[in-house]
């Protein structure tokens, strides 16, 4: 299944994406004498209760049995879960963490090997589809960061990696938008990433659940991976292509390590890290490099206002967002404290 949030009239609701029309699931729902909440933060507390009555919503859509849905020009996709409870980003890629080491001249770091690590970021600035507005310090060198994210669909606490895939409700794409320039400042304290990140993650465009994608899974000792492939676009031009079965941690390792000694929640969402090849810090590093080589100058390229950055995953959709630079803002790198 497809799930979608979806504004119409203004009001946020859930719904079933078939054959590219949305249907909106509570709608739908009762015609079938079923319940389904209009948010899907509860939805996904109802379980797997809940997502059978999605499932019968389903099959009476591609049996003909329901046949009216969301006809507004106005409707919007929002972020799959638009609020949810807590958002972490993880580091899953060996290859991108490699390369962008090797970029900056230091060695792989070992620890990489030994455990999956990961960062809280603003669950309150989560998007959907569209634009993003920022402010100019984050068009200091603003980046886009290539992901996968899983959205948790039942609440639980010292999961096991054996066990951690049956948690995961879902799986969608995540943009883990990042203003490097404010980002390299204040981790030269060993702290963050705070404020190079907080201001906007995008996930969507919707919620496919892990049935949809078993013709891609690829069981390991150490959870499921996905034989899919991952792009960016960046104002139409291909720049990062990857897979997400190069997954060195997968989610289910990364739950386990993520709820130990704590409980997730349904609708908490978790993101993979960068795909190898996804995102400028890296690449701008790998051809400044081969520039070197060649005798060559080069110039780093970076998100402007105006610009597009197009993600896509096999099996996940497209997530597409326009940058625009707010009108009234003011800097805080250039505010620094003489002591």
């Amino acid at each position: 299944m497809k799930l979608v949030s979806y504004t119409t009239k203004k009001k946020a609701r859930t719904g079933i994406i078939i054959e590219g029309k949305i249907y909106d699931l509570k709608e739908c729902a009762a015609g079938l004498g079923l319940n389904i909440p209009r948010r899907m933060r509860r939805l996904l507390r109802g379980g797997k209760e809940m997502l059978g009555n999605v499932n019968k919503v389903q099959e009476a859509i591609k049996e003909g049995k329901i046949t009216s849905f969301v006809d507004d020009e106005n409707s919007k996709l929002l972020a799959p879960i638009p609020n949810p409870p807590s958002c972490r980003d993880g580091y899953a890629f060996r290859q991108h963490v490699a390369t962008a080491r090797r970029n900056r001249g230091v060695e792989m770091i070992p620890e990489f090997d030994q455990y999956s690590v990961f960062y809280f970021t603003n669950h309150n600035a989560i998007f959907g589809e569209g634009e993003i507005r920022v402010e100019s310090d984050h068009l200091q060198k603003l980046d886009f960061e290539l992901e996968a994210a899983i959205v948790i669909g039942k609440e639980g606490r010292n999961i096991s990696a054996a066990e951690a895939d049956e948690f995961i409700a879902g799986y969608t794409i995540m943009n883990d938008l990042s203003a490097r320039l404010l980002q390299m400042e204040e981790m030269k304290l060993n702290l963050g990433p705070a404020k190079g990140k907080d201001f906007a993650t995008s996930i969507g465009p919707w919620l496919v659940t892990p049935d949809e994608l078993e013709q891609n899974k690829i069981s390991t000792d150490f959870g499921n991976k996905y034989d899919l492939r991952m792009t960016a676009k960046h104002n139409g031009k291909l720049i990062s292509d990857g897979n997400m079965k190069d997954m060195n941690w997968t989610f289910a390792e990364i739950i386990e390590r993520a709820s130990y000694g704590v409980r997730l929640f349904p609708g908490d969402v978790i993101g993979s890290g960068t795909v190898g090849t996804g995102c400028y810090l890296e690449l701008n590093g790998t051809w400044a490099l081969e520039a070197k080589e060649k005798g060559e100058e080069f110039t780093p390229i970076w998100l402007q206002d105006g610009d597009t950055i197009e993600l896509e995953i096999s099996g996940l959709g497209v997530l597409k967002n326009s940058i625009v630079k707010r009108k009234k803002d003011r800097s805080i790198l250039e505010k620094k404290k003489n002591v």
